[in-house]
């Protein structure tokens, strides 16, 4: 049978952990509070030095290797997050730190990584790839390869988030965790369920991405052919298989979440928490709004990272906006004559509506040759202002798409 992590390793992390990494602060929301219910607060990790909890770690492993290991340098393979731990972790250590990353990583991660001091290398499309690649050099040089989430060292280091929480929350009665490759929810739980075994853990995934339902139905980590999220954090083919075990016996409950419900847990901290929370961090929060599973209080959501790419963080505001009837995107037809689209602009205007966008187009495979299309996208108050404005547009013939 696997051996699981025990609360003695995750105290001794936090010993390690100690002057490295910061306590990261606890948070009430009045907004997530009001909307289910019940009494909930932010475990805000995404203030965590590097942004994300990946250091913790990152840097109880690189920390516990011999000297030999430690003289022949450290390699990993990330998309972003734990290729800034394992960089800032091995530049406190002193270690030589290769980072492996695919090309279409975000750019801001990419440049993070590099600055903390690691030698980055982008290769392949996906994250496969850059692992493969991190692989051969690891047996090349003879080089640690610091796993992501699969190994007893990484989650008792991310364990060492449990123990601030019931430290902050010591009568938490729900904690809610993302869920990638399960290093953290692993970690978490270990702690959690040690301590104070009945709180609930309640286990977050990415509906695109959900590869722990069906591994734990099959009993062993099986990979998802495809994946599918604005939640690149959590975005892994292939559960660990000590992470899962770990899943299996100490994680209570795991619900998935859409991306549309993402966006707007990332909308509402931006808008109400003055919070900046990457999708992975916050789908916790998105499965507490949906009510996703029963909910014991107090809640703690555990916003697990912030590192998000400013372009991704705008089109996902502007769905996060949509998703809650404050933003509508429509495409309608005009007779191409003077005054038409100033007709059509009054009539938003008369009903409230704030044009944000308007694209004007004179070809088109549907337009008949006296005839533009109009793309228009306007700021609205919800749904119920929606349904008024369509109401006014349908009235008055133009026909919308």
């Amino acid at each position: 049978m696997t051996e699981l992590v025990s609360i003695t390793a995750i105290r001794a992390a936090a010993e390690r952990l100690a002057g490295v990494v910061q306590t990261t602060p606890i948070e009430p929301s009045r907004a997530v509070s009001d909307a289910v219910g019940k009494r909930v607060v932010l475990k805000c990790e995404h203030l965590q030095r590097t942004g994300s909890f990946k250091m913790r770690g990152a840097y109880n492993r690189i920390s516990r290797l011999d000297d030999a290991a430690k003289a022949r340098g450290v390699v990993c393979a990330s998309a972003g997050n734990h290729a800034q731990g394992v960089a800032l972790s091995a530049q406190l250590v002193g270690v030589r730190a290769r980072v492996y990353m695919p090309v279409g990583a975000a750019l801001p991660k990419v440049a993070a990584t590099s600055a903390y001091g690691a030698e980055v290398e982008l290769v392949g499309d996906t994250f496969d790839e850059a692992y493969t690649a991190s692989q051969a050099w690891a047996s090349e040089h003879d080089a640690t390869f610091v796993h992501p989430f699969d190994h007893p060292d990484i989650i008792a280091g991310q364990g060492t988030l449990g123990l601030e929480v019931l430290e902050q929350v010591p009568d938490a009665g729900t904690v809610v965790v993302a869920i990638g490759g399960g290093g953290l929810a692993a970690g978490v739980a270990s702690a959690v369920k040690a301590l104070r075994p009945e709180c609930r853990v309640l286990g977050v995934q990415a509906a695109g991405a959900a590869t722990f339902p069906p591994a734990l139905a099959a009993g062993e980590p099986r990979p998802l052919p495809n994946l599918s999220t604005i939640a690149d954090g959590i975005a892994v083919k292939r559960p660990g298989a000590l992470t899962l075990e770990h899943v299996r016996e100490r994680v209570d409950q795991i619900v998935t979440v859409t991306d549309e419900s993402i966006a707007r847990a990332v909308l509402l901290l931006v808008e109400r928490a003055k919070q900046v929370v990457e999708p992975s961090g916050a789908a916790p929060l998105a499965a507490v709004l949906e009510e996703a599973a029963p909910l014991v209080e107090p809640v703690v959501v555990l916003l697990g990272g912030g590192n998000v790419d400013p372009l991704l963080l705008l089109r996902i505001l502007q769905s996060g906006l949509s998703e809650e009837g404050r933003y509508f995107g429509f495409r309608t037809r005009l007779a191409d004559r003077p005054g038409s689209l100033s007709a059509l602009l009054a009539l938003l205007a008369e009903h409230d509506a704030n044009v944000v966008a308007v694209e004007h187009r004179r070809l088109g495979p549907r337009l008949d040759l006296l005839q533009v299309e109009v793309q228009v996208d306007v700021e609205t108050r919800g749904p119920t202002h929606i349904r008024s404005l369509v109401d006014a547009l349908v009235g008055a013939g133009y026909p919308l798409e």
